[in-house]
């Protein structure tokens, strides 16, 4: 059975992993499922709505244990998404989860971890590997995500139900990352000083995609997994045609190369679903990144649809 021709989409409109922008509003971020939705995702991809979490409270504070926001709500919105993402697997879907940011993946890999051995695509143009300290001035979880999902941090979010790590360090490929002076400026753990398998831009560019994807994909087979999840963050895309992100840096993927390396995940037969976050559509006014962002993410899933 091809998964794909049974995407559910899950709606998990959540900004709790982010910080207040400057102005003191919070990120637009909720807002990603419906905008695209009304781009015509689901149409483009023959998928159908599974359902649609409320919209989590947003706490301002830090806490002062853990020097995070929002740790426990981000906990408890972890569950619920894990929740229906199981639902999806186990009815033989494939989970499209349509969310807010990055703290998403939590959720995503706990129902994972819950149903076998499962690795991860990480596509994200931040590697989201910081740890949260009180002279961290960014105390968002959607900067600590892989941190947390591979057991690293404070246990609340690294350790949930018990379950820790959501995903194995073998099992996991960054991918297309670009912010390795900032990470290394604001002194990040490194990354390879685990045993992840990494690609920054500069090495898919040196390599191309096509080998890059494979390189990754052949990793992943060696390790006897049950499947993979895919992360998309919209900022991996270049900012010049993807500027609707909260934490903007020059450079990216083009929409081609982001539609040829979904296809090739697809293709592999082995990715059970995907999460997609941190596009702001208030900062897309005209709706027209919404409208091409939909149509790159269905023509890398369902390009036989298009």
């Amino acid at each position: 059975m091809n998964l794909l021709e049974r995407i559910s989409v899950i709606s998990a409109p959540s900004n709790l992993g982010l910080v207040p922008l400057p102005n003191g509003n919070l990120s637009g971020v909720t807002e990603t499922p419906e905008a695209l939705i009304d781009a015509g995702l689901l149409q483009k991809l023959d998928a159908e709505f599974q359902s649609k979490l409320p919209v989590p409270a947003y706490e301002r504070k830090r806490d002062t244990e853990t020097y995070i926001l929002n740790p426990y709500p981000i906990r408890d919105f972890a569950l619920s998404v894990a929740i229906e993402v199981a639902k999806a697997i186990t009815n033989d879907r494939f989970p499209l989860v349509l969310g807010g940011d990055c703290s998403i993946l939590l959720g995503n890999m706990l129902a994972l971890k819950r149903l076998g051995r499962y690795g991860l695509f990480f596509l994200d143009g931040h590697s989201d590997f910081y740890q949260p300290s009180p002279d961290l001035l960014d105390s968002g979880v959607a900067g600590m995500d892989l941190a947390f999902a591979t057991g690293r941090g404070p246990d609340v979010l690294s350790n949930i139900s018990g379950e820790k790590p959501l995903v194995r360090d073998e099992d996991v490929i960054v991918f297309g990352f670009r912010d390795m002076e900032e990470a290394q400026r604001l002194k990040m753990p490194k990354l390879s000083e685990t045993k992840m398998t990494t690609y920054d831009l500069n090495q898919v560019r040196e390599m191309g995609i096509e080998e890059s994807v494979s390189r990754g994909l052949a990793k992943l087979a060696e390790n006897d997994l049950d499947g993979f999840w895919i992360h998309v963050d919209a900022d991996v895309l270049d900012d010049e045609i993807m500027p609707a992100v909260d934490s903007r840096q020059p450079g990216g993927l083009t929409f081609e190369e982001f539609t040829h390396i979904l296809q090739m995940l697809a293709g592999s037969n082995c990715a059970v679903g995907m999460h997609v976050g941190i596009f702001d559509p208030h900062m897309d006014p005209d709706k027209r990144i919404a409208s091409r962002f939909a149509s790159a993410i269905a023509e890398g899933l369902r390009p036989d649809l298009q």
